[in-house]
């Protein structure tokens, strides 16, 4: 009989489960309560917490809608973060089993999870891939990201390293900002021209996260004369530099404004000891649609496929 037992979380357990998210083997920034709250309006938090013998020995940061938990949908990802010791293959499959049997017992017919990639492993970390594989969980969704290991760091192309000299002599500037209204608008008029969207974060909610977070969320810029160029907001979490949003203006495009920022923002994170740099993913409609042109800029850069997976339990 299952020692694992399955309880919901409720926001007296805020602080308890932040400091199991930072001490776990694979928690990020996303799954601190402060981050993932900004929007409880938008989704109901159903997050579980497993007992095992009484005591916390994993966390599921979810939402439910309908008879469907996720894991999260407001998230990149989510999965169950576990601890250093004391947890191994074995405590998964109970966790895992565990928690199905909750979900069926509180009308759950389906899971959807996102496990957190392996890159944001500070050590390995993929216990719950065997755990689906017990539950015919399966693959529904995979987008690619493209990521640079900055322990073995692939050069730039022969074009961009053209490029980062000409946007240097052209006195193009970078570095860190707190210019987020002015960036905002340019991404956002950016975002609008091309494809009729708007940012996912509103100003508003990223200057709350950035207040909440200022050693990981941050803004860096490229410049002109006082002109703004181009911009990435880097989520710096655990082993990874991660790009949340891009843009440049016609003019960083032409000017290589950009390409230099990013050549900036690698050598950075590697002198401060990032493992990985992740430029995010290249696609749209659930990875169905894959960005070639961008994966090939990305890959220019020095990075290679990384996949951001989605499973699925019915139960």
């Amino acid at each position: 009989m299952s020692k694992t037992e399955i309880i919901r979380y409720d926001a007296s357990m805020a602080a308890r489960w932040d400091e199991f998210a930072r001490q776990s083997r694979n928690g990020t920034l996303l799954h601190q309560r402060g981050y993932m709250d900004y929007h409880s309006d938008r989704f109901t938090d159903c997050s579980l917490i497993a007992l095992h013998d009484g005591r916390w020995c994993a966390i599921l940061p979810a939402c439910i809608e309908g008879d469907t938990l996720w894991s999260h949908r407001g998230l990149t990802y989510g999965g169950w973060l576990v601890p250093f010791k004391h947890f191994d293959a074995t405590v998964m499959v109970e966790v895992m089993d565990s928690a199905c049997q909750w979900m069926t017992d509180n009308g759950i017919k389906r899971l959807v999870y996102k496990p957190v990639p392996h890159i944001y492993h500070r050590y390995p970390c993929e216990e719950d891939l065997y755990a689906l594989f017990r539950h015919q969980g399966r693959l529904i969704e995979t987008n690619i990201s493209t990521t640079i290991d900055l322990t073995c760091p692939l050069p730039l192309d022969r074009g961009n390293k053209s490029g980062v000299n000409a946007a240097r002599k052209a006195g193009i500037q970078v570095g860190p900002s707190e210019d987020w209204q002015g960036y905002w608008h340019l991404l956002s008029s950016l975002l609008d021209e091309r494809y009729d969207t708007r940012p996912v974060h509103t100003l508003d909610e990223m200057r709350l996260l950035q207040s909440r977070f200022p050693d990981n969320i941050r803004l860096y810029t490229a410049t002109l004369d006082g002109m703004l160029l181009a911009g990435v907001v880097m989520y710096l979490s655990g082993p990874v530099a991660h790009c949340q949003y891009i843009g440049a203006s016609p003019q960083g495009k032409e000017s290589k404004a950009l390409t230099l920022l990013f050549d900036y923002l690698i050598n950075m994170c590697q002198q401060l000891g990032y493992r990985y740099f992740d430029f995010g993913i290249s696609n749209e409609d659930h990875g169905r649609y894959l960005n070639e042109g961008l994966v090939r800029q990305k890959s220019r850069l020095g990075g290679r496929g990384i996949a951001y997976n989605t499973f699925e339990i019915v139960l």
